[in-house]
This record gives C-alpha cells, structure tokens and sequence, in this order.
C-alpha cells in the first residue's frame, strides 16, 4: 500500500488497451469486478480486512478508476472478455471471482468462458438475473438518456447523481466511497449511459448462462437495493444447485455497507471451497 492509502496499480495490456489493476494480499486469489462508474478502490477496505489469507486482484474497468476509455461501449460481455484476459495475463486459475452489479454479470460469463480458471462465484447485487420485459427495457432506456445528459453537461446532474447514490449506497459505513464515486459521477457519465443502454438488449439476460455453471456460488444480496431487489432474484438463487445464500442489511454493495457481516458470510463460504491444486 502506498503512502496515499491505495494499493499499488499495475497496468496490464489487455486486448489492446492498457488496464489499471490493483494487487495485494496473500493467498488464494479473489478477483474483484465493480459496478459500473465505480473502481477498483471499491475493494481497498475488503482486501485490507482479508488480504493475509486472499490474493486480491481488483481491476479498473476502461473509463473508471485508473484505466483510459476505449472505443468499444461498455457491456457485461465486453468485461467478461477483459477479466478473462487478466486471468491470462497474471496467469491466475482456481479463482475466486467477486462481481458487483455489471461485474457479477461479468463474472458469470467470464466463468462460462475460462471454466479452467474460476473455481467459484460471489455475486454482490449482481446484473443479469432479472427477466428482461417492456418496463426493464424501458427504465434502462430512461437511466441511459439520464447519463447522456449528464455527459452532456446537464447542470443538474451533479445534484441528482448525489441523490442518487444515497439509495445506491444508502449505509453511513460506505459514505467515504460514495463521495468519491459522487464527486466522479461527470467523468463516468458517458460509460454509465452506455452500460445502460446494454441493459435494455436481449444478451442482458444471462440466466440461462448462471444455469449452466457447475460450481459453488454465494448470492451475497443487500436488501435495499431498488436497482436490483431480492425479490426479483430469489427465486433463481434459490433453484441454483448448491448455491448459497447470505443477506445483508444493506443497498447495492454489501462490502462496503455491511463489511463485518459480509466478511463473516464470504471467510464462511471460502473456507467451504476445496483447496486449489498447486
């Protein structure tokens, strides 16, 4: 860690595009993909509180943290393809991969894809699981256009953000990522009015992709979240074959809202995983 209280960032070069990463800790690795106009910051705390028993890798999405946009729009898929090049890249197998919101997403598809290095999932408030219907499309439609504003310079949009994050992140414990998130929210605008959009497509929906894992997965679900309620998700998690669930009292990131019961849930579930083979 440096003397700024960040972990140190390396820059891998992933499909052509340099990508800011953040490693440290010991141990098995734990792969952590955010939400969208967030960062790999996110994980600063978590992999303090863990880091002597975990190798945390947490990675900056292109446009976010510490990474340069790119060309292609953002996308469950797109970042799907990007984890699994770091995975490559850092030559990591047997992983635990953490995914917030569009990161779950990614985590589920990158799991699909590298099958030969994730072990297992731990899906925080993660995209991808709700039906896709005219109301879905349409709200995600609406978010869009309301991020194409703010990256248009809207000047209410600084208020309405903050507004915003308090539902998002409603827990006094993550006031000190909110403000960050919140005094970014005009940088990450054009990314987050893209990552909508790709909400609204039919390829959204990766249900029948979660459906076809065949490893250990922790729905670790915050009850407050509005984006992305429990009740629209429960019942998949609870037909997922040997999943495993734990609830917090807590908005749309249990590690930050909630650290000590998330901790509690994750150290629970990480010790029930077979140890990797050297």
């Amino acid at each position: 860690m440096d003397a700024s209280g960040l972990h140190p960032v390396q820059t891998l070069e992933v499909c052509g595009l340099p990508l800011a990463v953040r490693r440290s800790g010991t141990g098995p690795a734990v792969v952590c993909l955010h939400a969208t106009g967030h960062g790999a910051r996110d994980f600063d705390r978590l992999a303090r509180r863990l880091g002597g028993d975990f190798t945390f890798v947490a990675l900056d999405w292109p446009g976010q943290g510490e990474s340069p946009r790119e060309a292609a729009p953002a996308s469950a898929e797109r970042y799907a393809a990007l984890a699994g090049e770091v995975l490559e890249a850092l030559d990591l197998r047997a992983v635990i991969l953490l995914g917030n919101s569009i990161g779950g997403a990614a985590a589920i598809l990158c799991a699909a894809n590298r099958p030969d290095r994730v072990r297992s999932l731990v899906l925080c408030n993660s995209g991808g699981l709700i039906p896709s219907n005219p109301f879905i499309r349409m709200f995600c439609r609406h978010m869009a256009r309301r991020f194409e504003k703010g990256a248009s310079g809207d000047a209410g949009f600084p208020a309405w953000f903050g507004r915003y994050y308090q539902q998002v992140l409603p827990r006094p414990e993550a006031a000190w990522r909110r403000e960050e998130i919140v005094a970014g929210g005009e940088k990450a605008a054009p990314v987050l009015a893209e990552a909508w959009r790709s909400f609204a497509e039919p390829a959204a929906d990766i249900r029948p992709v979660l459906k076809g894992l065949r490893i250990p997965i922790l729905f670790a679900w915050g009850l407050r979240d509005r984006i992305l309620p429990w009740f629209l998700v429960r019942g998949l998690a609870r037909r997922t074959p040997g999943a495993r669930i734990a609830l917090f009292d807590a908005g749309h990131a249990a590690f930050l809202e909630t650290p000590e019961a998330f901790d509690a849930a994750f150290l629970d579930f990480a010790g029930g995983l077979a140890r990797p083979k050297a």
